[in-house]
């Protein structure tokens, strides 16, 4: 399994326990994150464990403008 692959997998299972436990967005988001972190600090390479990193910069209040502007209009 690629740790791509390993990353969205574990994401996805993090939001699920996460959702099933009642945890406001902002701690799911939180927590998903750190997990994200932690997993990309385990990878060997250099450039891939850096644009993992990459991909877990964004805030919170970042993360939530982006996802409001891609949500369709009704």
């Amino acid at each position: 399994m690629t740790s791509r692959r390993m990353l969205t997998l574990g994401l996805s299972s993090a939001m699920v326990v996460a959702c099933a436990t009642g945890c406001s967005s902002r701690q799911l988001y939180d927590s998903a994150q750190g997990w994200q972190r932690n997993e990309c600090h385990r990878m060997q390479d250099p450039t891939e464990r850096s644009n993992c990193l990459s991909s877990t910069s964004t805030s919170y209040d970042e993360y939530r403008r982006q996802s409001e502007g891609v949500k369709p209009n009704k």
